[in-house]
Order: C-alpha cells, then structure tokens, then sequence
C-alpha cells in the first residue's frame, strides 16, 4: 500500500516597509575626513582662517581675566580702605591748604584705625648741583611722617625708611621712579636737594595705591623745619579704616578736616582708580572681541569657499556614490561632516594658540594665569556653529546634484 505523503505548505513570508539605510557615526568621521586628507594643504589654510579669529578671541578674553586676577589679587593685598584727604581750591579758585592740626582731627574720627600725611616743599632735587635747573624730572620734594609706609602699604625695596634718628639729618628716601630718574641704584649716593648734599637711605618699590610716592623725594620733618621752614601743614593725609567704616569715615573726613569749608577738601579712594583703570580695559577687550569676531567670520566664509570648490571638485564622486545607492541625506550628512570637522580643527588649534599667548602674556607682566574654562568652550561652539553655517549651502549643493549630471560633468 502506497503510504501517503502530506505535502508540507511553504513557510509564509512577511513583507514590510524597507528599512532606510543609515550611516554610523564611524563611516560619518571616515566619509567626513575624505576631503581632508586627500587635500591637507587646502584643509590646512582653510582650518588657519578658523584658527585665527578664535585664537584672537582666546587671547583677548585670557588676558583680560588675568589682568583682572592679577588687579584682585592686589586689592587682597593692598586693601580698598584707604582714603585720602588732599587740599582742594576755594570758591574763587585759590589754591587751599589744610590746617596744622589736620591729621590730629582724622585720627579721632570713629573707625580711623591709623593715618599719616606728606607735606610738598617747594624744592627741587637734582643728581648734582651742576645739573640744569630745568631739569627737575618731575620729581617732588615732600615731608613724610615716620608712619606713611604701613598707612599706604609701601614697601622700601632697598636701604631703610625714614626714623627718629634720620628724619633730622639730612637724609632723604627716593621713590621708585625718583631713584630712575636721578640714576640711584643703591643708598649711599647723594643727591642735591635744596641747596645741598642729601644722602639716599632708601629706595622704595612701586606703590599700586599712592603712584605719587614713586616720584617724591622724601624728607624727614624735623630736617624740613631746621632748613626750609616747613610749618607742619600736610597737603596729602592717608588714612586706613574698618572696611564697614569706610563709607561713614569718608563723609566725615572733609566736615573734620575744615568745619568752616568742606567742600575745599577733596576726598578720593585711590582703589577706585585701580577699578576705572580695570574698567577701561574691560572696554578696550570689547573692541578687540568685535575684531575677533570679523576674523573669525572671515574664517568661516573661507571654509564656506573651500567646501563650494570641493563639491565643483567631486562632481563624479558624488555621482558614483549617488548610483551605488547613497541617498541625499548620506551626501548631505558627509559634506556637513566634512564642514564641521574643518571649522573644529580651527577651533582647537586656535584656542590652543590663544591659550598659550595668555601664558605668554601673562608672563611677560607678571600676571596669574586665568582663562576661563567657559571661553574654550563657548570658542569652539562657535566654531562648530560657523561651520555648519558654512558647509549648510555646499551639502545641500551637493545632495541635490543628480547622479546623471554629475557623472557625465
């Protein structure tokens, strides 16, 4: 008997849309490096354009902060509580003068924790009595009492500050510009300071707070009075308060000092200068940011010039790609790729370089170095966003090309 046999029936197959190709992110960096290291010349200047503007930017912005770190720093330092009291005009225009007693007034004021003053002589100070009259170097001949240098916070870089024992000889202390000026380096040299021979006990270092102590020439009081009548009347008093206290002792200095004319005392604080002096650099590293900007876009139209030339250049790469199956979107995909990766090369070569002409500068002047980890970042945003601005025409350029016409270009 025949055994029968149960046909099996054909496996049943399920038909779907088709999947849409993709690229993986390794293919899209391969794809995207194509023009790159088949041209390197070109994608190196291209790159250099980028480079330039954003290194610019970099530097700018790094030594901005680390001119400010190093201003900050200072202010640690040096204090923002000293106020000075400084002799003003009346109300016809007269120079003023203040009162002998002046200095003794500030320091029972609430809050004063200690003050000093300087008094201006009419005499000049020259390196020998046979140097020229005329030639005075801008220097000034002041009275200075025993306590100037804890007040304002100046250091004597070399030799010793005025004493009990000096201030009624015929000694003087040089401030940093002064002692340039004369051509002093070293106490012990003497100098010709109304009339006579004064010996240079010290040189002090630059003062941030009080700059006219750089060019003075200072004497002790005693000394003043024996040989050119000073009558103890200060130009300059500097006095040191509770931070708190600042603002209330500077409304009383001017009432204190003169009750009968205030408004003839001027009070200043001399940090605020260091302030408008950060500032004005802060709007002079605008202008140069907005420079920055025009070379960066200038890069960017570079890159955009450069990618325009290569989809001219690979008309029937794009065609043979297009007629093995790549779709708009993976041309599109590759020359946007190859755009960003160009503007990124710039972006990381140029704050490299602007970071190290930070270091430089910072250098170069002795400032800390502060580039602010925020401005790398924003840079190279910047970049990648330029070069997408740039390569956004090309791609598209270059995904519309039909495959015919570029293969037969």
């Amino acid at each position: 008997m025949n055994a029968l046999t149960t046909p099996t029936s054909p496996t049943p197959t399920t038909s779907g849309p088709p999947q849409r190709s993709r690229l993986l992110l390794r293919d899209v960096l391969r794809l995207g490096t194509t023009g790159l290291r088949t041209r390197p010349t070109r994608a190196v200047l291209s790159a250099l354009g980028i480079a330039i503007g954003i290194a610019a930017m970099i530097a700018v912005v790094g030594t901005s902060s680390s001119s400010q770190a190093r201003l900050n720093e200072q202010l640690s330092q040096l204090g923002t509580n000293l106020l000075t009291a400084t002799a003003g005009t009346s109300f016809t225009g007269e120079q003023t003068s203040l009162p002998p007693d002046a200095l003794g007034k500030v320091t029972l004021i609430e809050g004063v924790e200690s003050a000093s003053s300087t008094a201006i002589l009419p005499e000049s100070v020259y390196r020998s009595p046979l140097s020229d009259a005329a030639a005075t170097g801008g220097i000034t001949t002041m009275v200075a009492d025993h306590d100037l240098l804890n007040v304002t916070s100046t250091e004597v870089r070399s030799g010793t500050w005025l004493n009990d024992a000096t201030a009624g000889l015929p000694t003087v202390v040089l401030g940093d510009t002064a002692a340039a000026r004369l051509g002093v380096v070293t106490p012990g040299t003497q100098v010709w300071l109304g009339g006579q021979y004064f010996t240079v006990i010290g040189i002090l270092e630059p003062s941030a707070l009080t700059p006219e102590l750089d060019t003075a020439a200072l004497v002790g009081a005693g000394v003043a009075d024996e040989l050119f009548g000073y009558d103890g009347s200060p130009t300059t008093i500097y006095e040191r308060s509770a931070d708190d206290a600042v603002e209330a002792v500077r409304s009383l200095l001017a009432p204190t000092i003169s009750p009968q004319a205030p408004d003839e005392v001027d009070v200043s604080r001399p940090s605020d200068a260091l302030a408008a002096q950060s500032a004005a650099n802060d709007a002079y590293t605008g202008l140069l940011l907005g420079l920055g900007s025009i070379a960066l876009l200038v890069g960017g139209i570079g890159v955009a010039n450069t990618m325009i030339i290569s989809v001219l250049e690979r008309r029937r790469e794009i065609g043979l790609r297009r007629a093995l199956g790549a779709t708009r979107h993976h041309i599109l995909v590759q020359f946007l790729a190859e755009a960003l990766l160009l503007s990124a090369l710039g972006g990381i070569f140029g704050s490299l370089l602007g970071a190290a002409a930070t270091g430089v500068m910072g250098l170069i002047n002795s400032w800390p170095f502060a580039l602010p980890p925020a401005a790398i970042a924003v840079a190279v945003g910047a970049t990648l966003l330029i070069g997408a601005i740039a390569g956004l025409y090309p791609a598209v350029r270059a995904a519309r090309t039909p495959p015919t016409a570029a293969l037969n270009s």
